[in-house]
């Protein structure tokens, strides 16, 4: 028996020591494997040439929006220090062709591709194709401060667009052909009916501003994101410079209403568009980084505050008394 005993006390032992052995090599093995791989994905990293939190990249933008992208750009790029978004504005017509340049890794504009395009661009490029509405922005109207008119419907927009209103109004855009608003107006409000001969092309939005700041029979079509935000200096001393005309809402009867985030949502005022971004990228880059940014709670924000409507996160709207001689 205490042959017997000894005999199974040295089993034991020897099964102890092995056990334990079989757990340190497994440990060592999981290790070396976590090892290798984060090696291999730092080695990785180091030979892409951009990742969400390095390298330097360039986007294409629709120059309506620059007050905001250049505001989402900025808090980006100072959350990643490592990180250069450059940005080219242009007309949206131009950031269309850029679609197919595969420099351009990002288009912020109103356009959205259908599926067949989508397809078409990836298979150009051999490059995945990403797109996503992430704000919701409306063309504003603009007035000289001296104007009699600054209430109008839709019909009165159409009659203004097409040189046949009561009174000899000017429409003036951000160019004539070529941008966002354009196409919106021509596409959206116009519907099929030619542009009046007299409309004025401007250079840039702050262009159109300050030519009706000039003209009293001037009438100018902005982004909102131009002069919505009444917290900002520059927008503020446009402000100053013209008035926002009222434009009667799709669904109260008489009632003129401004183009601010309340009215965006649910499109109560009539001309409102999604802002979009369309992403080509071949792996997990800035311009992904920079696409999450949009649509996360950050980036969300920034659109808040800039006075679009957020298009990703929900952020309570509280109603607020307007003061219409500061607007």
């Amino acid at each position: 028996m205490v042959y017997g005993d000894y005999t199974g006390h040295i089993r034991k032992t020897i099964l102890n020591r092995l056990l334990k052995m079989r757990i340190v090599y497994i440990a060592i093995l999981v290790l070396a494997v976590a090892l290798v791989a984060c090696k291999s994905d730092r080695q990785r990293n180091e030979e892409l040439p951009d990742t969400p939190s390095r390298g330097t990249i360039t986007i294409s933008a629709d120059e309506t929006f620059k007050p905001i992208v250049d505001e989402l750009t900025k808090v980006y790029e100072s959350n990643n220090y490592g990180t250069k978004i450059n940005v080219q504005y242009k007309p949206e017509a131009d950031c269309v062709k850029d679609l197919w340049n595969d420099s351009i890794r990002m288009v912020i504009s109103t356009l959205t591709l259908t599926d067949a395009e989508k397809r078409g661009v990836s298979d150009s490029l051999k490059t995945p194709v990403d797109q996503l509405p992430v704000a919701r922005d409306a063309i504003a109207v603009i007035v000289n401060p001296a104007s009699k008119d600054s209430l109008f419907d839709m019909n009165d927009i159409r009659n203004i667009l097409a040189g046949t209103y009561s009174r000899l109004l000017v429409p003036v855009f951000d160019g004539v052909k070529a941008t966002s608003t354009v196409r919106y107006i021509i596409d959206s409000v116009m519907s099929g009916t030619k542009l009046t001969s007299k409309a004025v092309a401007a250079h840039t939005s702050d262009s159109v501003i300050n030519y009706v700041a000039s003209t009293p029979d001037a009438v100018g079509f902005i982004g909102v994101s131009w002069i919505g935000n009444p917290d900002d200096d520059q927008q503020l001393s446009f402000l100053k410079k013209v008035k926002i005309a009222h434009l009667k809402s799709n669904d109260s009867e008489g009632k003129y209403i401004f183009p601010v985030q309340a009215n965006l949502y649910g499109r109560r005022y009539p001309m409102t568009r999604d802002l979009t971004y369309i992403l080509k990228e071949r792996y997990r880059g800035l311009g992904t980084g920079f696409a999450e940014f949009l649509r996360n709670e950050i980036g969300q924000l920034i659109f808040k505050r800039a006075y679009l409507m957020p298009g990703r996160r929900y952020f309570i709207m509280r109603p607020v008394q307007l003061n219409e001689d500061s607007i």
